[in-house]
Parts: C-alpha cells; structure tokens; sequence
C-alpha cells in the first residue's frame, strides 16, 4: 500500500542538537516502505536534545561534514605516506 504523508517534517540531528525542516506532503510508493511508526509526543518533550532554528542546525550539519571531510584527507595523506593507495570513494562503484 502506498502511503500520503501530510505536514511532514525532516529532522537533521548534529550532536545534541536537531532543527526541523517542514517538507510538506509526501508520496511513498508502499514497496518502499520498511517502517511506520507514530510520535509519542510525551517522550519527545523529554528528549535531551536542543531544538534549534533551521538556519543554525544546517550550518551545524555543513561543519561537521566539512570536518570530516578535513579528517579523511588527512588520513588518506597518511596512508599515501606509508605507501599506500586508496581509492576514491567516487570510483569504486566502476569496479
């Protein structure tokens, strides 16, 4: 069965932090559907999380993947120090 999904919202997670992204209505073929769950909205409220505005938590996102993008290079750098080769991860889907 096919689902419609109203008022939905995206939630990004960075660290202890999270911002939703309203998305709007959404339609899931039913092949593609694993899992269907509901929001206890009383947990929620007690979640250790701090929700932040949008703005802060996409820019909290493009940090931490702009860090560890920093962190792979050096480690690449590394290994080719130690005479090491390693794949982009960009090319190994032609093999």
């Amino acid at each position: 069965a096919n689902l419609v999904l109203h008022q939905t919202v995206e939630r990004i997670h960075v660290g202890k932090k999270y911002g939703d992204i309203p998305r709007g209505i959404f339609v899931v073929r039913g092949e593609n559907v694993v899992l269907l769950g509901e929001i206890d909205l009383e947990k929620e409220s007690n979640t250790p999380l701090q929700q932040v505005s949008i703005e802060e938590i996409l820019e909290e996102q493009r940090m931490e993947q702009q860090a560890k993008q920093e962190s792979e290079k050096l480690k690449v750098q590394a290994l080719r120090e130690w005479g090491l080769s390693v794949p982009r991860a960009d090319t190994l889907d032609e093999f």
